[in-house]
C-alpha cells in the first residue's frame, strides 16, 4: 500500500521560510508526477507546484519566484522550498504522486504565516 507522509509545516512570521518534505513508501514503480496542492480554510483546494519525472515543473502564479520543488527519486521523496512567505500563504499543504497505473495522496502538514 503507497503512503505519503509530509512533514517540515509549521508556524512561521512573514518573510520567513519553510521546507516541506513527501516521503512515498510501498510503491515499486517509477513515479511520474509529484504534485504540491494546498488548502486554506473556506477556499477550494489549490495546485502550488508540480514536477515531472523529466524535472520540468509548473508552479501557481502566486507563488512563482518564491518557492522551489524538487524531488529525490532515489528516496522517492518530493520538496517544497518556501521562501518570503506571506499571510496569504496559510494553508494544509498536501502532496500528491501519479504513476502509470494510480495515484495517491497524503494527509497534509499545516502551514501557518503569521503577519
Amino acid at each position: 500500500q503507497v503512503q505519503l507522509v509530509e512533514s517540515g509545516g509549521g508556524l512561521v512570521q512573514a518573510g520567513g521560510s519553510l521546507r516541506l518534505s513527501c516521503a512515498a513508501s510501498g510503491i515499486s514503480r517509477s513515479i511520474d508526477v509529484m504534485t504540491w496542492y494546498r488548502q486554506a480554510p473556506g477556499k477550494v483546494r489549490e495546485l502550488v507546484a508540480s514536477i515531472n519525472s523529466g524535472g520540468t515543473t509548473n508552479y501557481a502564479d502566486s507563488v512563482k519566484d518564491r518557492f522551489t520543488i524538487s524531488r529525490d527519486n532515489a528516496k522517492n521523496t518530493v520538496y517544497l522550498q518556501m521562501n518570503s512567505l506571506k499571510p496569504e500563504d496559510t494553508a494544509v499543504y498536501s502532496c500528491s504522486i501519479a504513476w502509470a497505473s494510480g495515484s495517491s495522496w497524503g494527509r497534509g502538514t499545516q502551514v501557518t504565516v503569521s503577519s
